[in-house]
């Protein structure tokens, strides 16, 4: 009996020792690093702080990455869904290859988007020319333009997070909803969208915070204007170049702050629609 409960308990073999390593991994490759931030912050006095964060170009370029960043999101959240949708549920020549550039603004430099967006975009571009001329509208420096490249780098998370969920949904479920007299919108809404909505909320949220802290792709095409197109990683580069290092980690404890408070919210609504999907099943 002693043997059995024992057997019972030891489920992962060598637990203590699986549990060392990834917790002396996960300080070195996570904790370490993000408590030198707040090492080079303690340099500064309270008050010091609050004024370095709370500076007038400080507070634009908050708000103008959390804006953006927001925005891009949710274009991704939408274009995710139908990219996902499509690539699950049709055939069609080219499907593979489609399905392996989704994750290239994983693999390319951020730097090499942000050259080839802003070529793009400008008046003298391809894309930036036609709207500038048909409509008068700048996309190269511009909010709008920052928005662009967020969306560029963004939309694998919402994709790669959604895609996996489609393709386990049973199809029965849609057929059994379809026989009982449901419409396709509302096979839709009330059979597949519920159990596709954690997975989005996932993929929006990794999205918005990749989207907030992101530089090489954005710093291009921004074009930078104080109050208007500066982003909060920029402020934090510029910091660095005056070697005021405990600046620069000021700000940067800050856009950690609010990448956690995401985060936190992310899993707080992961966990209640889970629910909710669990208590209708």
């Amino acid at each position: 009996m002693k043997t059995r409960t024992r057997n019972r308990r030891s489920v992962i073999p060598g637990f203590g020792l699986s549990f060392g390593i990834m917790i002396a991994i996960l300080s070195l490759i996570v904790l370490i690093p993000l408590c030198s931030l707040v090492i080079y912050t303690a340099q500064l006095s309270p008050s010091a702080f609050w004024n370095t964060i709370t500076r007038p170009r400080v507070l634009s370029s908050y708000w103008v990455s959390i804006s953006t960043a927001f925005v891009a999101s949710l274009i991704n959240a939408a274009m995710g869904l139908i990219l996902a949708w499509v690539l699950v549920r049709y055939e069609f020549p080219g499907k593979g290859f489609i399905d392996g550039i989704i994750e290239l603004p994983f693999a390319l430099p951020t730097a090499v988007a942000g050259i080839a967006l802003t070529h793009l975009t400008t008046t003298n571009g391809w894309v930036g020319q036609f709207f500038y001329d048909h409509f008068g509208l700048r996309i190269a420096y511009t909010r709008l333009g920052i928005t662009i490249a967020l969306v560029f780098i963004g939309i694998p998370f919402v994709v790669r997070s959604v895609q996996p969920v489609l393709e386990k949904i049973d199809r029965q479920y849609e057929e059994a909803a379809m026989i009982l007299g449901a419409s396709r919108g509302e096979t839709f809404r009330k059979v597949l969208f519920p159990e596709i909505l954690p997975a989005l909320i996932s993929g929006f949220t990794l999205a918005f915070a990749r989207s907030i802290g992101e530089y090489g792709s954005v710093v291009f095409i921004a074009g930078n204007t104080p109050y208007e197109t500066e982003i909060a990683p920029l402020m934090i580069m510029a910091q660095l170049q005056e070697f005021d290092y405990a600046s620069a980690t000021s700000i940067a404890l800050v856009m950690l702050f609010i990448a956690f408070i995401i985060l936190s919210v992310n899993a707080l609504l992961q966990s209640r629609v889970s629910k909710r999907v669990s208590g209708l099943a």
